[in-house]
């Protein structure tokens, strides 16, 4: 039996203004109601930012090694600290997004300067927020077809890209560089554990979980699905990324509520 989560932080939100954003978290928490912190965003404005850091301080602080070196406490293995971090930022940039793309042909920015982290007292990453809820759609999205006009400014929260390409091309896009940066952040800290090709094959990885599991989780085609998740990996290996082939790392579990 499936059991639904009273989450306190979810709970405590305080929406001033209902956006698409906020109907399209809450569809992806209710994928997974046990754990509903997996799939869905936060929107910054929405809540307390007790124990919510932006995103970018993992390349601009000591924030990244203080969470190898805590991680590295427990597993004495920087290979396996090193591919769980990868692993779990992977699914905070590109992962989560994914999941909404696959769902409703939506997508929130990616960009570095655009996700905070919410941590737990022990300092593990455990949900994502956005500063900027401005999603991107389809221009064939239901809000668009209940307004009877394509929305072009971002005042409604929903901004229309022309195809399914664009908007696959955009995540990939500020996916790319998001994560960049933060992988070599990882290197440098772990002292080059785990190659930054590495990394990028569990990106790879991630999506293709991901693009497998709404489906099942949902009832969404599996063909779109696979479709949008494939299209994202295919403008990551037009950026010049190895996301494609097989990875030996050993991701284990993403992320923790």
């Amino acid at each position: 039996m499936t059991v639904l989560v009273e989450d306190p932080l979810i709970a405590s939100m305080a929406i001033g203004q209902p956006l698409p954003i906020h109907e399209s978290s809450r569809r992806l928490r209710e994928l997974y109601p046990e754990c509903p912190r997996v799939y869905g965003v936060a929107v910054m404005g929405d809540l307390s930012r007790r124990r919510w850091w932006p995103l970018a301080e993992i390349v601009t602080t000591d924030r990244l090694n203080t969470m190898f070196d805590a991680a590295l406490v427990e597993t004495e293995s920087s290979v396996a600290v090193t591919q769980q971090l990868a692993a779990t930022f992977a699914h905070v940039v590109v992962g989560r997004v994914t999941a909404l793309l696959a769902l409703e042909g939506r997508a929130w920015d990616t960009g570095l300067e655009n996700l905070w982290v919410h941590v737990d007292s022990e300092g593990s990453i455990d949900w994502v927020g956005v500063a900027d809820p401005t999603v991107r759609a389809l221009p064939d999205d239901p809000v668009f077809a209940s307004r009877g006009r394509r929305c072009r400014s971002t005042g409604d929260g929903i901004v229309a890209l022309p195809s399914e390409a664009a908007l696959t091309t955009w995540v990939a896009h500020r996916s790319h560089r998001a994560l960049g940066p933060i992988f070599d952040k990882l290197a440098a800290v772990s002292a080059g554990a785990v190659a930054v090709s590495a990394m990028w094959h569990i990106v790879g990885g991630t999506v293709v979980s991901v693009a497998t599991q709404i489906p099942l989780l949902s009832g969404a085609s599996e063909v779109v699905s696979m479709r949008r998740g494939q299209a994202v990996l295919d403008a990551l290996v037009g950026f010049g990324l190895p996301v494609r082939g097989t990875s030996r790392a050993n991701c284990g579990k993403v992320l923790l509520n």
